[in-house]
């Protein structure tokens, strides 16, 4: 442990697994206080349970909707009555579903929008005022395919919602400028998570996806919270508004 987060409370969302529970598991290593949430209650509890393994500190809501306001509100409640202050808000969660424009319908683009999108935008206004005393930090999972398209996905409404993270990020940055708040965001390459794990199965479909990768592997969620850190901490503390690709290189 470096203590690069030492002082600093951390909501991430997402923790139940994947990349989110990699964010956790880091920066409770790093010294953070962590507020996590899940949709999966057992998922979000194991993460917890991890943490505290190691030695971190680790609260969190599940099941919790992060689609629905209240809820963010709830998660915005628990770091501010357990911690006091919220430094950095790591928007992690996301749930996407693949479908080409002939066949997919109006309901599962709405639900995909709802789930990778509108979830960033409502937990990120719920946290702004805290984010604003503590001149704080915003990082947001977008996705390579915010920059690009692959033949063998089907990624309209997953594409369209994380090109949106990107544009509300850079927005943010913009907006809270005059408060000291910083906004940035991290597109990964295709990732071994458990939502992931199903396709990449398929040896022909993971090797066409990885044509285009300079690296010719998939990613692991720990390579991603590695570049959560650095934008978290204050060794970013001049980047601002921008979109780190983490993809090994597919945009390259």
């Amino acid at each position: 442990m470096s203590g690069r987060l030492d002082g600093k409370v951390c909501v991430v969302t997402g923790t139940g697994g994947g990349i989110g529970r990699a964010i956790a598991q880091l920066f409770a290593r790093e010294g953070a206080e962590v507020v996590g949430c899940d949709i999966d209650e057992l998922a979000g509890a194991e993460t917890v349970r991890m943490v505290e393994e190691q030695g971190g500190v680790m609260v969190s809501l599940q099941p919790c909707d992060l689609t629905q306001a209240d809820r963010c509100a709830d998660l915005v409640k628990i770091a501010l009555d357990r911690f006091g202050r919220i430094d950095v808000l790591c928007n992690s969660a996301a749930k996407a579903y693949f479908n080409w424009i002939e066949d997919i319908s109006h309901a599962e683009w709405t639900r995909n929008l709802d789930e990778e999108l509108t979830l960033v935008f409502l937990l990120t206004q719920a946290a702004w005022p805290s984010l604003r005393q503590s001149k704080g930090v915003v990082v947001n999972l977008a996705s390579v395919t915010a920059w690009a398209t692959f033949p063998a996905m089907a990624a309209l409404a997953h594409s369209t919602a994380k090109a949106g993270v990107v544009a509300m990020t850079r927005h943010l940055a913009m907006e809270g400028a005059a408060d000291g708040i910083r906004a940035n965001s991290v597109s990964p390459g295709i990732i071994e998570t458990s939502q992931t794990k199903a396709q990449l199965a398929d040896q022909d479909w993971t090797g066409r996806m990885l044509e285009r990768c300079l690296l010719k592997r998939v990613g692991q969620p720990g390579e991603i919270a590695n570049v959560a850190l650095f934008l978290a901490s204050d060794e970013s503390s001049y980047v601002n508004g921008t979109d780190i690709h983490a993809d090994g290189g597919s945009l390259a």
